[in-house]
């Protein structure tokens, strides 16, 4: 792999839904909220609240579901007390995401831009992925997270690149409409959703990142 190039300088990865399967966690979480309220569980047919759940900030998520309700402040109080490492077991590492970092790392910077907040930093040290990310991007660095263009503008300007010089994978609206805002080359895992690429396995990646010679 030495011999080729790669065509982009940073590589930048959403991660729920790309590099960790966490749609369970998110359902154990914001069912342990509704739960706390006395509220029935939150209905695994509705498309939109799954959407919402596994793709946008807590914040937003919170709002969507408590925006005037008169309990809305008792469930952002409890939901804060819920500790990442309790829904830790109901994730699970994408198949072939580390091989596939082996495979990049060296020839273009890594990245992470994420709508978590406050608990990527464990989840890097807890899956085994120190060492790897050059730079990781969450909701709490920034005013407005994706599907707003603010946190993949600020990854670019960390490295000092061009939108066109990053290459963002992505599961979601979020992330498409934030790649587009920011105008960087978008790639859909395990989606629907057009992008320069539609890859169902993380080692497709390899051919559109390096570059033939």
């Amino acid at each position: 792999m030495n011999e080729l190039k790669s065509r982009y300088k940073v590589v930048i990865y959403d991660c729920d839904g790309v590099i960790l399967d966490s749609i369970e966690s998110n359902y154990v979480f914001y069912n342990r909220v509704m739960e706390f309220l006395g509220r029935p569980e939150i209905d695994r047919k509705n498309v939109d609240a799954k959407r919402v759940l596994h793709t946008y900030s807590f914040a937003d998520v919170m709002e969507y579901f408590f925006t005037g309700d008169p309990q809305r402040e008792e469930a952002f109080r409890f939901a804060k007390t819920i500790h990442y490492r309790d829904l830790m077991p109901y994730m699970r590492m994408e198949d072939g995401f580390v091989s596939t970092l082996d495979r990049l790392k060296g020839h273009t910077s890594l990245a992470v831009c994420t709508n978590r907040a406050i608990s990527m930093d464990m989840i890097i040290e807890d899956f085994g992925l120190t060492g790897y990310f050059d730079f990781v991007m969450t909701a709490s660095q920034v005013t407005h997270p994706k599907p707003h263009p603010e946190p993949l503008l600020k990854v670019l300007d960390y490295f000092g690149i061009e939108p066109e010089e990053a290459l963002f994978i992505g599961d979601g609206e979020v992330d498409m409409q934030s790649a587009k805002g920011a105008g960087v080359p978008f790639i859909s895992y395990k989606s629907h959703l057009p992008g320069l690429a539609r890859i169902q396995h993380h080692a497709e990646i390899v051919q559109h990142v390096f570059a033939a010679q």
